[in-house]
């Protein structure tokens, strides 16, 4: 017999989307119940870059300072470096930011600080390996969600729901239509190196022919992302451990005496990387959001940023409806033209430097590689280099918090 709870608006996923939204409805006296697949956050995140967009969302919330308790680097620039010297590509000081860097804080950490905040709201619920694997309808309205837990499947009745379950979404895949893909050329490989005090503090790209290694500093250990082409992680694998760690010490040789500490392939991860939109988010009584309704690439982190700011757009559009339990279609429909702008500019971004960039670096088998020239030009002048800055760092149409703490928190 399957349990059924009720709330008002049930969120499928426990990541920065789900768990932001799931924070600024509670704190806003909303009812609501979040489901995350996992027992716990801690997990090796790919994404753990908080841009000066988000640390200002955090500073509308008064939490900044407890997020910068937490153990985080700041890079105030972004480096390739090439065999030819040292490029600046990003550069986050400048256009009056207020918070001109990008912190990289582990997501379990800041994941915590989030879940901590809104558990001190009591209209808040947070549901540990609980996974959605489907929807509750009559006729096309979504009416609540059925979830897995280890004591068995339950029910949970809702005025909304919201698939926040990322780029692999099961809600998305069962109830809307499938997202319009951009492509990309490469995926990445994930791993982790120990870092030592002599070893360089900025955190940058190492771009050589056929090769592009993303280094970033976590203070005690290096994570890395290795570019490799579209599809070619069976290759990878296929030339053996050996070939890897070589490949690492050739294009990094601070880390030549430590890449042993990848023992063999289970110490790494791939990210499958896709570009994709979908062209609608929402139908009566379900909304996407984040990854689930657009998966970004990684170039320059900004998919957990745009996923929380598409939390904040739907906590600012939907708060009173969600209050009076009378949001409509047109409500979330709203949502969608409020953040397809600031997604559609930043794919198409994003698409141009993998054509441009990724591209012409993974296929180079001789020879330095090749910055293009637009981006060599831009890189020569500071003022220029900040515009990449700011669109990296404060995005397109940032949101700002505008719905009110209308209960009081518990206290801590």
């Amino acid at each position: 017999m399957t349990c059924t709870d009720r709330t008002t608006v049930a969120i499928a996923g426990g990541g920065p989307a789900g768990m932001m939204l799931g924070l600024l409805l509670a704190r806003a006296g909303i009812e609501v119940t979040v489901l995350e697949k996992h027992g716990d956050f801690l997990r090796d995140f790919r994404g753990d870059t908080i841009h000066p967009s988000t640390l200002r969302v955090l500073e509308e919330l008064g939490l900044l300072d407890r997020f910068l308790e937490l153990p985080h680097f700041k890079a105030r620039e972004l480096v390739g470096q090439t065999d030819s010297g040292k490029v600046i590509l990003v550069d986050l000081r400048g256009f009056g930011a207020k918070y001109p860097y990008i912190a990289f804080v582990p997501q379990w950490d800041f994941l915590g600080l989030l879940s901590d905040v809104a558990r001190r709201y009591p209209t808040f619920r947070l549901v540990m390996n609980a996974e959605a694997e489907a929807l509750v309808t009559a006729g096309r309205q979504v009416t609540g969600v059925r979830y897995r837990t280890p004591e068995g499947v339950r029910e949970l009745t809702a005025d909304l729901v919201v698939a926040a379950d990322g780029r692999h979404s099961r809600l998305r895949e069962v109830a809307l239509p499938r997202p319009r893909e951009f492509g990309a050329p490469m995926d990445v490989v994930w791993f982790r190196l120990s870092r030592k005090e002599t070893d360089p503090v900025a955190t940058f790209g190492r771009l050589a022919r056929g090769n592009f290694l993303v280094n970033i500093n976590r203070g005690t250990y290096w994570q890395l992302a290795y570019l490799i082409p579209k599809d070619g992680y069976p290759q990878l694998v296929a030339a053996g451990i050996e070939r890897l760690r070589s490949k690492i010490a050739e294009l990094l040789p601070h880390l030549a005496d430590r890449v042993d500490e990848l023992r063999s392939f289970s110490d790494v991860s791939v990210l499958t990387v896709r570009v994709n939109r979908l062209r609608r988010w929402y139908r009566p009584g379900l909304l996407a959001i984040g990854d689930a309704a657009h998966a970004m690439s990684p170039i320059g982190g900004v998919g957990i940023n745009l996923a929380i700011q598409d939390a904040v757009a739907t906590a600012n559009l939907l708060t009173e409806k969600l209050r009076a339990h009378a949001v409509t279609e047109a409500d979330l429909a709203r949502v969608q033209r409020r953040r397809t702008f600031p997604t559609v500019v930043t794919q198409a971004l994003q698409v141009v430097i993998q054509r441009t960039v990724i591209s012409s670096v993974l296929s180079e088998d001789g020879g330095a590689v090749r910055i293009p020239r637009p981006l060599r030009a831009l890189a020569r002048r500071r003022l220029f280099r900040r515009v990449p800055g700011h669109i990296i760092g404060t995005g397109v149409r940032p949101e700002h918090v505008r719905t009110p703490e209308a209960i009081s928190p518990r206290a801590a």
